[in-house]
């Protein structure tokens, strides 16, 4: 990365920056664990030849957070999918529930958020659509950090929630839905598309904070992929250009995530065929 030329090709500069990341995030926990082992090791030593109360206190302060590191660690050895260490495009859909499903969706938005900002995640905002009453029909996310996908892939799925509505004059009791669905980003796998006869385009106004250029001119995108009937959406940027170009990448990145879950289904039956032995 210090050669001069290495920016020149910035698609192989960006290849080997994901790769140098990828394994940054593996090599510096266990660098850390060596450290913390061997600070602990010094301390054990030093009690042993005199008792010290803070290097007592200071001992049982580094075992406890020896323990975390470890425990992070050991996650990390689950997360050894080939995609597990990839970024992520994050969606929330509303479901069936009408008013109390978008507030839901919101909810479910909102908690996302907030453990995201913990884990120090960045978090850009693709496409958002509000409700009619409250709450959002769907929102979609770009979210770049470590094992971000392979933290996050276990979340697809549907989402209840059973409250009395606060949208119900009668007070009963409503049970909504919100589904979220995850796939990794995969700017760095070639998908072969047919782009002028397999993807349809459509056009339109932004809805939603952004300024009057942005609800005002058609700078969104969606595109539909007619063979699987896949759809994605893009109103984050200003320029429809851009927004082209995002809205392409999440179609390879859905496309790629259902040809895995097709691969992974193939492969179940083929081996549920094979019975018990026995």
């Amino acid at each position: 990365m210090s050669a001069s030329d290495f920016w020149n090709d910035q698609d192989a500069a960006q290849q080997t920056v994901q790769q140098l990341k990828k394994a940054k995030a593996i090599v510096d926990p266990i660098a850390d664990l060596l450290k913390r082992q061997g600070d602990i090791q010094t301390l054990f030593e030093l009690l042993s030849e005199e008792e010290d109360a803070d290097a007592r206190a200071e001992l049982e302060t580094e075992l406890t957070e020896l323990a975390a590191a470890v425990k992070r660690v050991e996650a990390l050895t689950l997360l050894s999918g080939p995609d597990d260490a990839r970024d992520c495009y994050f969606n929330v859909q509303a479901g069936t529930g009408g008013a109390d499903a978008c507030d839901w969706a919101e909810m479910l938005l909102r908690l996302y958020l907030r453990y995201f900002e913990k884990r120090g995640w960045q978090v850009e905002q693709l496409a958002r659509r509000d409700g009619e009453e409250a709450g959002i029909q769907s929102c979609n996310l770009l979210v770049r950090g470590d094992y971000a996908y392979g933290y996050l892939s276990c979340e697809t799925g549907v989402h209840r929630l059973v409250r009395i509505s606060p949208f119900s004059a009668q007070g009963k009791r409503e049970t909504s839905f919100a589904s979220v669905d995850v796939q990794p980003c995969v700017e760095d796998i070639e998908i072969d598309i047919d782009w002028e006869k397999d993807v349809r385009e459509d056009t339109y106004r932004s809805s939603g904070a952004g300024g009057q250029h942005v609800n005002k001119t058609s700078s969104a995108i969606r595109l539909t992929h007619l063979p699987s009937n896949a759809v994605v959406q893009c109103q984050n940027d200003r320029s429809q250009h851009k927004n082209r170009a995002a809205a392409r990448k999440m179609l390879m990145a859905k496309l790629y995530q259902m040809e895995e879950s097709k691969r992974d289904a193939e492969l179940a039956a083929r081996y549920g065929e094979k019975g018990q032995i026995g």
